[in-house]
């Protein structure tokens, strides 16, 4: 089976709005998360399609859902405090209600609503024939590394640089083995589910994105967002 997980459980402190997380604000005409998990809801590949919210906010996701994606096949539950807590509750709902060596599970930001077809279709793809993928484009920018934040430590080269985006997808019973190599601190620390497979030297495939698939975290991403709708 192929599980879509949205995870959705972000407070948008970055987005300096205090009485809902961002993926509520609206883009266009409808929530931010509305137009991200349309974008999953139209792909019949499919099985089931979850979405990780905050728990006091379950009921609002809920409602938002019943009034503009009624579709059963989607269900929310709640997120963890830390990202790698959110993957890990999908996980292990997948695991209680639809246990099996040939799962795969798609992991997506809920404030990526511009994520394509084309993007998906490869992450299937890529995951059933390599175990696991990361969605990336190349870097742009010079990326520069400072450990103290002071002085240069180090200029990479570009030319071997990308940004990373989401979807990431796995096979689901070769991430639990390997979530369940990690040490506490790893848990604490990581900040991206593929680096779990990385810090085991496993594979992870590659699946090119788009620089339309921006992740909406301040304000001027919204204001892109709204512009790139439009067009």
């Amino acid at each position: 089976m192929i599980f879509a997980t949205i995870l959705a459980g972000g407070s948008g402190s970055r987005m300096g709005v205090t009485e809902k997380p961002k993926q509520f604000l609206t883009l266009g005409e409808k929530p931010i998360l509305i137009h991200t998990i349309e974008k999953f809801a139209l792909n019949d590949k499919f099985d089931e399609i979850i979405v990780l919210t905050p728990k006091e906010w379950i009921s609002h996701t809920k409602d938002l859902i019943n009034r503009y994606i009624p579709d059963e096949k989607i269900t929310v539950i709640e997120s963890g405090n830390l990202r790698i807590d959110t993957v890990k509750n999908a996980m292990d709902y997948i695991k209680e209600n639809h246990d099996s060596p040939d799962n795969i599970i798609v992991t997506h930001d809920a404030v990526r609503p511009f994520v394509t077809h084309r993007i998906i279709e490869e992450n299937i793809q890529a995951t059933m024939e390599h175990g696991a993928c990361n969605t990336i484009v190349p870097a742009t920018d010079t990326i520069v590394r400072s450990v103290e934040g002071d002085f240069v430590d180090e200029i990479p080269n570009r030319a071997e640089l990308y940004q990373g985006q989401t979807p990431q997808s796995f096979k689901l019973e070769r991430l639990e083995e390997l979530y369940a190599k990690l040490d506490e601190n790893q848990r604490e620390t990581l900040t991206d589910a593929c680096k779990i497979f990385t810090l085991n030297n496993e594979p992870v495939a590659i699946v090119e994105g788009e620089v339309s698939n921006i992740k909406i975290t301040y304000p001027y991403d919204l204001k892109v967002a709204n512009f790139i709708l439009k067009e």
